[in-house]
């Protein structure tokens, strides 16, 4: 599985963005998929996750309420849609994709495939 993250840029604070993370392989439909992001400096943070069928997602507690995950498995794409950008949001956010059939969104060993990531930077 290939996956390749687009949409990020530079924004100011208050601004929204949405990330698309595109995936290869026929079974896109089987993998729950999650958002993670780092900043500079800083460890590797989980954001989002969804569960294969999209039926649960999951959310860190500083994006809850401004950012939501949703996948279209028939384009094979999971989107990060991120509203009332702040500066502290700035970081390289990566998409990936865990093929496990019990799903520990925030758990990033336990993710299978990662893609090389896009970087978000808000202003304030």
């Amino acid at each position: 599985v290939q996956l390749q993250a687009s949409g990020g840029g530079l924004v100011q604070a208050g601004a929204f963005l949405r990330l698309a993370c595109a995936a290869s392989g026929r079974t896109f439909s089987g993998y729950s998929m999650g958002w993670f992001r780092q900043a500079p400096g800083k460890e590797r943070e989980f954001v989002a996750g969804i569960s294969w069928g999209g039926g649960s997602t999951y959310y860190a507690d500083s994006v809850k309420g401004r950012f939501t995950i949703s996948r279209d498995n028939a384009k094979n794409t999971v989107y990060l849609q991120m509203n009332s950008l702040k500066p502290e949001d700035t970081a390289v956010y990566y998409c990936a994709a865990d093929t496990r059939v019990y799903y520990s969104p925030n758990v990033g060993d336990e993710y299978d495939y990662w893609g090389p990531g896009t970087l978000v930077t808000v202003s304030s």
